[in-house]
């Protein structure tokens, strides 16, 4: 017990002799340190890797407990794992670790920095507001006749090795191609379509499904690749529903159900080009709003939006 007490007492110690002694860097360091450390939390959350921190910490726990009572057997055997545990966890985890990377390479904060200094290619603007236009139509008629469909769009992460799994096609996006894609009988109807640069790029798709297992039963094979592929990259996946008709978007691994004519293009133009108030907002504000500060969507059950 005193050698407890004398510990704590001798950390205390340490720790007010340190306050004591910070300035202006340290407190910029201890903020960027903060900062790095809340992203990491944001990037593992919701994987295998959240589960793999939570054991981590109990071994470095143990650890300090067992160096305390100096147990040499214990310090010994730990000494071990955490030499050649690390190179054992790469390659355990190299899935997520790629994910979290890419993740990363995609932050807002690039994309905010690259986006916020202009007014961008008006022409792309145009042309991706006609596809949206398409995609729209396409996905109604689709509804009425209870065929499903499944349509991505490629944003900034490349979505070659996907492309390569499906039909090249590489045509201009019209309702009527669209809709001939996912007819039922058509060979091409059960993969994904995916559109690059305001293309076609190709169809019959196959997409990775995600390992969520807090999805509702109800959601099929199509719901589940959609929000894999936005799980893994940042593309936009629209869904028609087979069996119920109803529309979804998955982006960001959640899955934002029930839309209509109108939200459904609205949420396109959002997503894809950005909304006319957005380009009316000032370059700070502009900014702010681009790294996630004024987000206004509201997180349902089971990872869904409502």
């Amino acid at each position: 017990m005193e050698v407890i007490m004398s510990y704590i007492t001798n950390f205390g110690n340490n720790l007010v002799a340190a306050a004591r002694s910070i300035g202006f860097k340290d407190i910029i360091d201890i903020l960027m340190v903060t900062f790095l450390i809340y992203q990491l939390i944001k990037l593992i959350r919701e994987t295998r890797a959240g589960q793999l921190v939570k054991g981590l910490l109990l071994l470095v726990v143990a650890y300090l407990a067992s160096n305390l009572f100096d147990l040499k057997m214990i310090n010994e055997i730990f000494r071990y794992v955490f030499q050649y545990g690390l190179i054992v966890l790469i390659i355990i985890f190299q899935p997520e670790i790629r994910g979290a990377l890419e993740q990363v390479g995609r932050s807002n904060v690039g994309k905010s920095l690259s986006g916020a200094f202009g007014g961008g290619d008006i022409l792309a603007r145009t042309e991706m507001g006609k596809v949206i236009d398409c995609v729209t139509e396409s996905a109604m008629y689709l509804q009425q006749l209870k065929m499903g469909a499944l349509i991505i769009f490629e944003r900034k992460t490349n979505l070659g090795e996907i492309i390569a799994t499906g039909t090249m096609i590489d045509a201009t996006p019209t309702s009527e191609i669209l809709s001939n894609i996912f007819f039922n009988k058509a060979p091409l109807h059960d993969g994904a379509a995916v559109i690059r640069n305001a293309k076609i790029a190709a169809a019959g798709c196959i997409l990775p499904l995600t390992k969520k297992d807090n999805i509702n039963s109800s959601l099929g094979t199509r719901h589940r690749a959609a929000i894999g592929i936005s799980e893994e990259t940042d593309a936009v996946a629209v869904v028609v529903s087979e069996e119920t008709g109803h529309i979804s978007i998955a982006v960001n691994g959640v899955l934002h159900r029930d839309y209509n004519r109108i939200t459904l293009r609205e949420a396109l133009v959002e997503y894809l080009i950005g909304s006319d108030t957005a380009q009316k907002e000032s370059l700070p504000k502009r900014v702010f709003r681009r790294l996630g500060f004024n987000s206004r969507e509201r997180r349902g059950e089971d990872g869904q939006h409502e």
